[in-house]
């Protein structure tokens, strides 16, 4: 797959990954950190609480983000610092940098250790908001460095790759060894409205991949609204179990002011991905309303229009643009009461269409559900 490379794009605004380390549930402070950065402008990949250093390690490297930021109340966090710092030097990837707090567990005769060991910067309780956010500005922010490591783990250089190629200062496509097992990619387009459970449906097909397919790899396009003007909260990671897996490259995108679900790059993202003979692309685009309808078949070979039981009236259902043009419509959650009402309903809406369209109900947060099963032979056949 090959397309000429975009103009370069002047705007890419500054990514840092935030996440609270293992065995530790504490996440008021991270999400109150994680509001501030966004309002000053900042992508910010939240990955959650619980998390060990290596999938946060994965996760920065994939994200390809300036920094790391954790936030930690259980004590440990000496070694756990050192054990990021080290697998981010392992890999080459040590212009990424970490930075931290934890209210009174980290002191300062820790700090001296960490910043010796190679941890940029301990913030403390009492520490002014304003204060932080200037300087995690001034340290990790202003224009990105867009030069492709010749060293380092593959998948540090394809993920440096891949955001040149995204601001339009590199390669349109992959030139390393190919990803995949098949050389070519299934690319599918994933919508439908906030709250109805694409994510935790997209890893239940994630899983199901894994399983079929051994040595197959899958890539996952994630996107959430920016805040106009502002910074994004990119959480999708934080919601995912399988998705976290090794043979899975995941990169998470705001809409940078964009209306209608997706990116300015990622058309650039997805003809990238694709070069690199990924199995699968998921490409799965923010919350979107009845008049969307995100992708054309220049990006995607099959779309999928997710929606829940609870649309409100029949009436509603002739407004959304969605329902004429996927090619796959899911009701999830049909645990929910009305949910074979709805389905019934919109089976109906679409049979109108005659477009040889196809409904299945799910309940993606059920284990093994057979609907999940029937929806990954319908995308993978």
């Amino acid at each position: 797959m090959s397309v000429s490379t975009a103009p370069k794009n002047e705007t890419m605004p500054t990514r840092l990954l935030t996440a609270v380390p293992i065995c530790d549930g504490h996440d008021s402070a991270i999400n109150t950190i994680n509001l501030e950065l966004i309002r000053h402008g900042l992508e910010v990949i939240y990955l959650g609480y619980h998390r060990g250093a290596k999938e946060i390690v994965r996760a920065a490297i994939q994200e390809d983000v300036r920094a790391i930021g954790l936030s930690t109340y259980n004590g440990g966090h000496i070694e756990f610092f050192n054990e990021i710092v080290m697998m981010l030097r392992e890999a080459g990837a040590d212009d990424i940098k970490i930075f931290g707090g934890g209210g009174g567990t980290i002191t300062h005769a820790d700090t001296e250790q960490m910043y010796k060991e190679g941890t940029d910067r301990i913030y403390f309780a009492g520490t002014p908001l304003a204060q932080m956010m200037e300087e995690i500005d001034q340290r990790y922010g202003g224009v990105r460095p867009t030069t492709v490591p010749k060293h380092g783990s593959e998948e540090w250089r394809f993920s440096r790759t891949l955001s040149a190629a995204e601001d339009g200062s590199g390669p349109a496509e992959w030139t390393g060894r190919k990803i995949g097992s098949s050389g070519h990619s299934i690319v599918i387009g994933i919508t439908g409205p906030g709250g109805v459970g694409k994510t935790t449906l997209i890893d239940e097909l994630v899983l199901r991949f894994l399983k079929l397919q051994p040595n197959g790899r899958v890539a996952v396009l994630s996107h959430d609204p920016s805040i106009l003007g502002k910074g994004a909260l990119l959480g999708d990671r934080a919601t995912m179990i399988y998705s976290q897996h090794e043979r899975v490259f995941m990169r998470s995108l705001g809409t940078r002011g964009q209306a209608g679900g997706l990116a300015p790059t990622t058309e650039r993202c997805l003809r990238f991905l694709g070069s690199a003979g990924f199995d699968l692309i998921l490409v799965e685009t923010v919350g979107i309303g009845q008049e969307a309808a995100p992708f054309g078949r220049e990006l995607v070979d099959k779309t999928m229009f997710v929606m829940g039981p609870d649309y409100g009236s029949r009436l509603q259902l002739q407004k959304i643009v969605m329902l004429d043009v996927a090619d796959i419509v899911v009701v999830n959650k049909s645990d929910y009461s009305g949910a074979k009402t709805a389905t019934a309903e919109v089976e109906q809406r679409i049979a109108f269409n005659k477009q040889g369209q196809q409904l299945v109900t799910t309940c993606a947060k059920r284990h093994r559900d057979k609907g999940v099963d029937e929806l990954f032979k319908l995308l993978t056949q």
